[in-house]
């Protein structure tokens, strides 16, 4: 193998990467598609009870939660888990997938690969600094919908509640 053949490295410091407001949740995303070439994105959510996700599929990415503190439920493809700290979901892709928060407060990566919902959750999300809050009003279905099919992702049914 030659260093040609290999990829480039990436080592990312915390005032390196980017955090955004994304439906409800802290999303800090730790490297995203620009930093791995495009193969991988880790992104760390911090949410409180009721964070959670519509149903939708990804048809580009494969994604697997790691939980690191608090709890989920996960529904995939109409069944429900429950995943708590140190539990692990892989969801292969264009497999129907939501989950919500169901502890008072949860924090959890999320892994995709390749990478490409980092930037769905920039475009979709308000950019976070010390001083902001999350913003009051959820996003408009319809326009999340089709920020979402521009990126692989189709949202099928409404989120799952606590």
């Amino acid at each position: 193998m030659t260093a040609k053949d290999v990829g480039k490295p990436a080592i990312l410091m915390p005032d390196e990467q980017r955090a955004v407001w994304f439906l409800g949740a802290l999303i800090r995303i730790r490297a995203g598609a620009d930093s791995t070439a495009g193969q991988l994105a880790v992104l760390e959510h911090e949410g409180e009870r009721g964070y959670n996700s519509p149903l939708h599929r990804h048809d580009l990415d494969e994604e697997t939660f790691l939980v690191l503190d608090g709890e989920l439920r996960v529904e995939i493809d109409g069944q429900a888990r429950a995943v708590g700290a140190g539990g692990v979901a892989f969801l292969p892709r264009r497999l129907p997938h939501a989950f919500v928060v169901t502890s008072p407060q949860a924090r959890f990566l999320t892994l995709h690969t390749p990478a490409g919902f980092d930037r769905f959750a920039v475009e979709a999300g308000t950019p976070w600094s010390t001083a902001s809050a999350p913003p009051d009003l959820p996003p408009d279905p319809a326009a999340l919908a089709a920020m979402a099919g521009a990126y692989g992702i189709e949202i099928i049914g409404p989120p799952p509640t606590v």
